[in-house]
């Protein structure tokens, strides 16, 4: 069975964890949500050895997208995801980053939009795409059964769950998206969120003052 690997990247003055997952037998991976500092990105990629095939977004929102077109032209490789209800971040990722001081975020369009039900590979790698709206309309958790592993984006982090005051954000939608389709996944599923430590949903689901009915 293929191993992932994963390495995390602090991107932006926001801290977004841009992770560099890969196939370890294959050495082949994918860059998640590169919002910026692309050449500490592609220093990351260099020091690991990795060839990237694609660049995987799990929302639209400037800190984890706005480095995607950029990188997707230095590496040549096709951006996959979000789910399509975020093309309206993505279409305004310019003045959004002219709104943060961020300079040089493009507009980026996906090769692929991701739905509910997909599944995206990297190397040997396949993960499983829940739509888990909240966060922004149209955010996707990555989900690997086998590895018992997740890249949940802004949806749910240790001990806290994604803002929902941004354009699109709904509380009640991110909660239910949690409880139904995350949590589900199982106590053992380790996750890498989009800002802050890694954890277990097992964890969370006890623990996180969120999710407690």
């Amino acid at each position: 069975m293929p191993t992932p690997r994963a390495g995390i990247i602090p991107v932006t003055p926001f801290q977004q964890n841009c992770t560099l997952i890969w196939d370890d037998a294959t050495k082949v991976g994918a860059v998640v949500d590169p919002g910026g500092d692309l050449d500490r990105i592609e220093a990351a990629i260099a020091q690991q050895g990795v060839t990237i095939e694609k660049i995987l977004l799990t929302h639209g929102h400037i800190d984890h997208a706005g480095g995607a077109d950029e990188l997707k032209e230095r590496l040549g490789v096709p951006v996959e995801g979000p789910h399509e209800a975020d093309r309206f971040l993505l279409d305004s990722l310019p003045m959004t980053g002219a709104n943060y001081g961020l300079d040089g975020a493009r507009a980026v369009t996906p090769d692929r939009w991701l739905a509910e039900g997909d599944q995206v590979t990297v190397g040997g790698l396949t993960f499983d795409i829940l739509h888990a709206p909240g966060h922004s309309p149209g955010s996707v958790v990555f989900v690997s059964r086998d590895a018992r592993f997740a890249l949940v984006g802004d949806v749910v982090f240790k001990g806290s769950v994604g803002r929902t005051d941004l354009p699109g954000g709904n509380h009640e939608q991110l909660i239910r998206a949690i409880k139904e389709k995350v949590l589900p996944l199982g106590d053992d599923v380790a996750f890498i969120s989009g800002h802050g430590p890694t954890g277990t949903l097992g964890e969370e689901r006890v623990s996180n003052p969120f999710l407690q009915d």
